[in-house]
């Protein structure tokens, strides 16, 4: 019965030994920290998207797929700049439907001229 306490502390022991070696309980200096892998190619900040842009973003791999912070900048850029496009394209629907309507009815574009 000694002998198996024996054994069993000495294993602790050399369990413990180990883990502190492992966890880094020596003199030596910790690792310095890795430097998250970002985005090389970003959008461009200095002009409108493009699909030339878009086509060639690539996300740089994480883990567990791909870092969310990239995809989500890049994803909240082009949903800023579709909301631009798309508050332009309605003005100039709106002009165009507008300038058609006057083409069509030129008497109601121009009630001022019929008076004089």
């Amino acid at each position: 019965m000694v002998m198996f306490l024996f054994l069993v502390v000495a294993l602790a022991v050399v369990v413990a030994a180990v883990t502190l070696a492992v966890v880094g309980g020596g003199e030596s200096a910790p690792l310095p920290e890795a430097a998250p892998e970002r985005l090389h190619d970003p959008l461009p900040a200095d002009r409108p998207v493009d699909r030339a842009d878009v086509e060639s973003l690539r996300f740089p791999l994480a883990p567990r797929g791909y870092r969310m912070a990239d995809v989500d900048d890049a994803l909240g850029r082009l949903a800023a700049e579709l909301s631009e496009r798309d508050a332009r394209i309605a003005d100039l629907e709106s002009a165009l439907a507008g300038a058609r309507a006057a083409a069509a009815h030129p008497r109601l574009a121009k009630p001022e001229q019929e008076e004089r």
